[in-house]
């Protein structure tokens, strides 16, 4: 990184924002006997009941030994699909936004996978979830970086690494790395050279679109590589508006104005700092 380096202030700001509470207490999610997440305390009421005919064999408040909580009754996949759509068709928080027909992976407090659920309401049940970031940088030391589409339904507009995408349910890290380059990016991954793991971290985060209804509990992988000369990014799926290659100091600069996601600056600024 020569002789520039993040301002000490900014870094642990941005280190304290990839470990926020929720902006109002919520209450506990279990499915049976499994903790799986979190809500905001009134967000399932209007799912219980007529018209949604969420009934207590499928979803019911309860008070247990540390206090109240929700719980997720029957098969865990086909239940919460059901409350997802019931979100959805109520229009609780941005689950209608945010729909993907796509399934994440439930996990219990042990790694063991316990169901899936609907992508788009992850976030308002305070589900954990998966995501893998690739970081580009050209022989020279420039970093590619992608701006996400101005319509993506999560900080349209912003910056973020070249490639950054969910992990799904029927993915490992590695088979999402592979997709969502291609998809993002345009590249296949044998066309790159040097890929190798660059690390580990971890987020806990409100949702800044829906006033912290939702809540972001999320693990990321990243991986880093180099770019040869003549192989350039071109988004295949809509979801980028454009590419950009940086020099290490104007990188810096723009993640000290804020301008990539907290997760992309996170990432970036362990990258900056390696080799």
């Amino acid at each position: 990184m020569g002789s520039a380096a993040p301002d000490p202030r900014w870094l642990a700001a941005l280190r304290a924002s990839a470990g926020q509470p929720p902006l109002r207490p919520r209450l506990p999610l279990a499915l049976g006997p499994h903790l799986i997440g979190s809500v905001a305390p009134d967000c399932l009421e209007p799912i219980i009941g007529p018209p949604a005919s969420l009934g207590p064999e499928l979803l019911q408040r309860e008070t247990g030994p540390e206090g109240p909580l929700w719980r997720v009754r029957g098969d865990g996949t086909l239940a919460l699909q059901q409350i997802a759509q019931a979100l959805r068709e109520a229009r609780v928080g941005r689950v209608a936004q945010q729909w993907r027909d796509e399934q994440l992976a439930v996990y219990d407090a042990h790694g063991q996978l316990l169901a899936t659920v609907e992508r788009g309401a992850v976030r308002l049940l305070g589900i954990a979830t998966r995501a893998v970031h690739l970081v580009g940088r050209t022989a020279d030391g420039r970093f590619w970086v992608q701006q996400r589409a101005l319509d993506k339904a999560t900080e349209p507009g912003r910056w973020d690494t070249m490639m950054g995408g969910m992990v799904t349910a029927a993915d490992t890290v590695e088979t999402a790395l592979a997709r969502e380059t291609w998809e993002e990016a345009g590249i296949r991954l044998g066309a790159l050279a040097d890929l190798r793991r660059g690390g580990h971290l971890a987020r806990r985060q409100p949702c800044p679109e829906d006033g912290g209804a939702g809540y972001v509990v999320e693990q990321l992988d990243w991986f880093q590589c180099t770019v040869p000369a003549g192989v350039q990014p071109l988004n295949q799926d809509g979801e980028v508006a454009q590419f950009l290659l940086l020099e290490p100091h104007q990188l810096l600069a723009r993640l000290e104005r804020n301008e990539f996601t907290t997760e992309a600056a996170l990432i970036l600024v362990a990258a900056l700092d390696g080799p």
